[in-house]
């Protein structure tokens, strides 16, 4: 084949691609406009949103059809699952505007310019609320934007406090000052710095409760997640708050407030430290992270996001939740105890030291489904 021919011949298969592309694009149109019209029928008639059974029958049934047509069944379950979560993402974001909980209501969030305060900003805008920020780095409009929250209307029905831990208690301890109806809640990650003021207000009258939202501003869908609420004296607060979440698809987990941070010093004190000292360790390790990555394996990859992640987030929060919560030492504490027992199987020559860590760890994430 002259250079002109094959030349000729790769822009038309190039052109052929470019059209098979944007057919793509249109198929997973059409397939959000379907999904749109779904959602739709299933709000109307009290269905439940996602449909785990009629998941797995649709990625069984790409999987053969992947096969019979001699395409990796791994790529295209991928693909179908990116195509499903963006599926459940847009259904849940339209139940929640169809929804309009928030229609004629004001909702104030505390802290709104950081990034869960915008993240919480969003998500009450989406339920139709009139969302007002009151944050120190926004400029005061005199409308719907406070650099100071006293500026703010006082005739609002929801207040949420996404500040940092000092500045919430003491958003709460003046609230608790004030009259006001409205559903007063925080979102910190820990609870004991925020216990007397949360009390203290529940006891002065106000409707509050506490919130801790289990991911990252970052998430979409809520399918999976889990949002912890806690009754600090007032149980109809706690209804209200969860009445905000009723239409998406996050798991709600009511926990006592005293539990809360016990329960955070592994989920996330550990975790956190845990990507701390992966991150630290590598970096003294004389080889770059791009060297690395480039002849990684599958768990150092997985580690390595989850890392990256970590040290991308604001380390004065990540300090705050190290640091404030009474039961990080005894985590911290069987981090190291963990660490000497390893170390000491491997100087030891005890392999069966070793396999007895590995067996103990198989037992204890046995139960994981």
């Amino acid at each position: 084949m002259e250079q002109g021919e094959w030349k000729a011949r790769l822009k038309a298969l190039r052109d052929e691609l470019d059209g098979v592309d944007t057919a793509l694009i249109e198929l997973a149109t059409r397939r959000q406009q379907l999904v749109s019209d779904i959602g739709r029928i299933k709000k109307r008639y009290g269905e439940q949103l996602r449909d785990f059974r009629r998941e797995r029958e649709v990625l069984d049934g790409v999987r053969r059809a992947a096969e019979s047509r001699g395409l990796d069944p791994e790529l295209a379950e991928d693909l179908f699952q990116r195509l499903i979560e963006a599926s459940l993402t847009r259904q849940e974001q339209e139940r929640l505007r169809l929804g309009r909980h928030g229609d004629g209501r004001r909702a104030l969030v505390i802290g709104g310019s950081g990034r869960m305060g915008r993240w919480l900003a969003a998500f009450l805008d989406g339920q139709g609320f009139d969302v007002l920020i009151a944050d120190p780095a926004t400029t005061s409009d005199g409308s719907s934007r406070f650099t100071d929250w006293r500026d703010a209307p006082a005739d609002v029905d929801v207040i949420a406090i996404a500040a940092p831990l000092a500045i919430s208690a003491e958003v709460l301890a003046e609230l608790a000052q004030q009259s006001t109806d409205a559903l007063v809640f925080d979102i910190g990650s820990l609870k004991s710095p925020l216990g007397p003021a949360l009390r203290a207000a529940a006891d002065a009258g106000l409707r509050v409760c506490s919130v801790h939202p289990m991911f990252g501003p970052d998430t979409q869908l809520l399918s999976e997640k889990h949002v912890l609420l806690m009754d600090v004296g007032n149980a109809e607060a706690v209804v209200a708050a969860k009445s905000l979440f009723a239409d998406t698809l996050a798991e709600l987990v009511t926990i006592g407030l005293e539990e809360h941070d016990r329960l955070m010093a592994p989920v996330l004190g550990l975790s956190h430290a845990l990507s701390i000292v992966f991150f630290t360790a590598l970096a003294d390790c004389g080889v770059s992270a791009t060297g690395l990555s480039q002849l990684s394996s599958t768990t150092f990859d997985r580690q390595l996001s989850i890392a990256r992640a970590v040290a991308c987030e604001n380390p004065d929060l990540y300090f705050e939740i190290q640091s404030l919560n009474r039961h990080g030492g005894t985590m911290r504490q069987a981090l190291l105890a963990a660490v000497q027992l390893l170390i000491e199987s491997i100087e030891n020559d005890d392999s069966e030291a070793f396999r007895q860590l590995m067996a103990r760890g198989k037992a204890y994430l046995s139960d994981l489904k």
